[in-house]
């Protein structure tokens, strides 16, 4: 049995993490070494150190840097599988929404009504009505049901009055349902830290070189420390893959056939102002290709997404002109006042793993969202393919096998997956903190409005945030003018989120790279200089800090109006499915 660790996650440790790795010899070695650290990476993690398994991860660069940080940030079934018959992947995601929203993670996952707008009269507002009438039921079978409001039918005239900037002549009326949206990195952080609690040595900044191998079985993996350069040697008895689009980097190294059986599906995200909408609701559209949502997002609105096949620069999608007019032309169709590219403050990209038949459908939408655990090796398991809502039982399923692995070099009783039962990190306090939220308000001096904020963001680790403001009131100041987040969220991201860059605080741990038009360098360095005590950076690293920031802000490719068109992505799997493979 692993002893218990901390949720603290910051360069202490790391070093421990890494001593840890550097230790897992021949005679002691790892029962699961974790390759990636995105949210199926991290769950694994979780899942295997929930069982009492000892448990390393080690991502190349940041927790999240990847798709985990692109999504729509939506947790739901996904409605438009249910016209591809997807029934099982639809209510096994809407089950994770309600736990999720119900006990994983409610202070990262919230309610969010939608409209979905009709436009014919006669014959398609009860076809629209019981699509989403399905959708609805399928949510409310098994333990999590019933968690939202059940969807009812309106008029034009009451749409208009929930959504007064929508385009009164293209709808008759509309159905309203709920579905939850998730704050994806901040929640695969989180995933990571209780992994960290439960015993797993999580190492960001840490690349996989070569997988190590003794008569045919991958034994464990070379691993180099990206921030000094320092190679060593890692046991384990099994590996896991969940690395991205790196996946056939990991076959490779592995000697399995690389032949690409998930393909690469693009989709593009527009961030804009809320007020260039006014609506109290989400909306969700049918498009050529795929579906438009407009999610609202604290003070802006997400506008997305495209579905694509990709094959380009799998580090840096292009994102291409194309991209941007097909969601403005696809919004402006519901929007009284249209949307220009003036408009938009930031993009952001990233690519979805879609598991192919094989045969090479032209329309990625099409294409399933299930997932599938592969075993390219002995003692190697590669998780491929799924959605982000459904990241818990992909892991689950991973670590299953990861355990059939295992017992062939171990003779013992490995405990089932009860992540299911497991608040992460944040969770556990989080509905008493939100109905003493006025009290806390009032203690601390801060506006209603900030502590609901920030419980939003760290559930009941709100005290963390409220002691380094204690200890230094000039950590309640804001990080940008137009953004809520604190000075001390800043802090709180080195000091017990992982973050060991500036990048890291202000494009994952906070969004404000892509909710400010100057993609936050104009307050770089007042960042920097406020955390550099805590992460112990000397004047030259904030010099370094500040400039990669800038460096990365002149990469993108501007918009006009003074936004950003991509940010720092990161893609997902291609793998090969004529290997050994588990469909789950």
């Amino acid at each position: 049995m692993v002893a218990p660790g901390s949720d603290v996650l910051d360069r202490a440790s790391r070093a421990g993490a890494l001593a840890r790795l550097a230790a897992a010899d021949a005679d002691n070695p790892l029962d699961v070494l974790v390759i990636g650290g995105g949210v199926v990476g991290c769950g694994s993690a979780l899942d295997a150190a929930q069982r009492g398994l000892s448990v390393g991860l080690v991502e190349k660069r940041d927790l999240a840097a990847g798709t985990s940080s692109r999504s729509s940030r939506l947790a739901h079934g996904g409605l438009r599988y249910l016209e591809q018959r997807e029934f099982s992947l639809v209510h096994e995601a809407l089950t994770e929404r309600g736990l999720l929203l119900d006990r994983l993670a409610p202070h990262l996952v919230q309610p969010v009504p939608f409209l979905y707008p009709v436009t014919r009269r006669g014959w398609e507002k009860p076809y629209v009505g019981f699509g989403i009438t399905v959708y609805d039921m399928l949510s409310r079978f098994g333990a999590y049901g019933g968690t939202m409001p059940r969807p009812k039918t309106l008029s034009s005239k009451v749409v208009k009055g929930i959504a007064p900037g929508i385009n009164e002549e293209a709808l008759v009326g509309a159905v309203r349902f709920y579905d939850a949206q998730i704050d994806d990195a901040r929640h695969t952080v989180a995933v990571a830290r209780t992994a960290a609690a439960h015993g797993a040595a999580v190492s960001t900044r840490a690349s996989v070189i070569g997988l190590l191998r003794e008569d045919g079985r991958v034994v464990g993996a070379t691993i180099r420390d990206e921030l000094t350069g320092r190679e060593f040697e890692t046991r384990a008895r099994v590996v896991i893959g969940a690395a991205g689009v790196w996946t056939d980097q990991l076959l490779e190294m592995a000697g399995a056939p690389t032949e690409h059986a998930v393909r690469q599906s693009k989709g593009i995200h527009l961030v804009v102002p809320r007020e260039v909408f006014p609506s109290t609701s989400a909306l969700i559209a049918r498009t050529p290709t795929s579906v438009l949502f407009l999610i609202p997002w604290g003070q802006y609105w997400l506008i997305g997404t495209t579905d694509t096949d990709y094959e380009g620069n799998r580090e840096e999608p292009q994102i291409d002109e194309a991209d941007v007019d097909y969601i403005l032309v696809e919004a402006n169709k519901w929007l009284a006042r249209p949307l220009t590219k003036s408009d938009v403050i930031g993009i952001y990209a990233g690519l979805r793993p879609l598991l192919s038949s094989g045969a090479g459908a032209d329309d990625t939408s099409t294409l399933s969202r299930e997932h599938a655990v592969l075993r390219p090796a002995p003692g190697m398991v590669l998780i491929a393919g799924g959605k982000y809502t459904t990241y818990r039982v992909m892991a689950a399923d991973a670590v299953d096998a990861a355990v059939v692995a295992r017992s062939e070099l171990v003779n013992d009783v490995v405990p089932e997956s009860k992540t299911d039962e497991l608040p992460l990190v944040g969770a556990g306090g989080y509905a008493a903190a939100w109905a003493s939220r006025e009290r806390t308000a009032r203690e601390s001096s801060l506006p209603l409005s900030t502590i609901e904020h920030l419980l939003r963001r760290h559930g009941d680790r709100v005290t963390t945030v409220l002691d380094l403001v204690a200890s230094d009131p000039t950590l309640a100041e804001p990080m940008h003018p137009d953004a809520p987040y604190l000075m001390a969220e800043a802090v709180l991201a080195v000091t017990r989120e992982g973050a060991l860059g500036l990048n890291d605080v202000l494009v994952r741990r906070t969004r404000l790279a892509l909710e400010t038009r100057d993609a936050g360098v104009d307050v770089a360095r007042r960042i920097a200089e406020v955390v550099a005590p805590y992460a112990n950076w000397s004047p030259e690293e904030i010099d370094r800090q500040v400039a990669i920031v800038s460096e990365r802000r002149d990469a993108l490719i501007p918009v006009p109006g003074g936004g950003q068109r991509q940010q720092e992505v990161v893609p997902k799997p291609e793998v090969n499915l004529a290997l050994e493979v588990e469909e789950s």
